[in-house]
């Protein structure tokens, strides 16, 4: 009998770590899987990199997930160039290049990267503590990672934690990942390995 209990918890187990498992987001060719909002550019190089950059227009720009996702553990490697504001967006709705949901923040040092924003809403939520901003490459890899379940964020860059904070909207709501293009132009950063085990 206990055996028999033993198999089945192992089953269940197995079963669980399946529905938990990492798929990847970007293919490293081209933008399958991807919808892109406003005229800035996002394409796939070379080097099998996808690059976001401002265009003519110099507006935000967005590249966002056709799936909608509610709770999820979502990492990616960014590298900055020029400018370099970008943001990872989450549980968020589009319309044009007008965004509702939250952003973790990818921007120039000492301006609050791993922090979280509310478009067109309460603007700042949180930001990290200033001598957080070291832990930042700037014109390097780094990592960034989200965790959201139910009201609860976390983020990390380069393996240390940014912020951790509970929010009752946040926890209402669900909606697409979306890359960011900041408006004013200058802009462009390169992302690879973004992967995503939804939980």
């Amino acid at each position: 009998m206990r055996i028999a209990i033993t198999m089945i918890g192992l089953a269940l187990l197995g079963f669980t770590t399946s529905c938990q498992s990492t798929s990847s987001l970007f293919n490293g060719k081209n933008l399958d899987g991807w919808q892109v909002y406003g005229t800035e550019k996002w394409y796939v190089n070379d080097q099998g990199l996808l690059v976001s950059e401002s265009g003519p227009d110099k507006q935000y720009g967005y590249l966002a997930t056709e799936k909608i996702f509610k709770d999820f553990e979502i990492t990616a490697e960014f590298k900055q160039e020029d400018n370099g504001n970008s943001g990872i967006f989450f549980r968020s709705d589009i319309e044009g290049t007008k965004i509702s949901g939250w952003q973790a923040e990818v921007a120039p040092p000492n301006h609050d990267t791993g922090g979280v924003y509310e478009s067109y809403g309460r603007g700042w939520l949180i930001k990290p503590e200033k001598e957080k901003d070291q832990y930042l490459k700037f014109g390097e890899w780094n990592t960034m990672k989200v965790r959201v379940v139910g009201d609860h964020v976390t983020t990390w860059l380069n393996g240390h934690q940014m912020v951790d904070f509970t929010d009752e909207k946040i926890g209402e709501a669900t909606g697409k990942i979306a890359l960011q293009i900041h408006d004013g132009g200058g802009i462009k950063v390169f992302w690879k390995n973004i992967k995503i085990k939804e939980l």
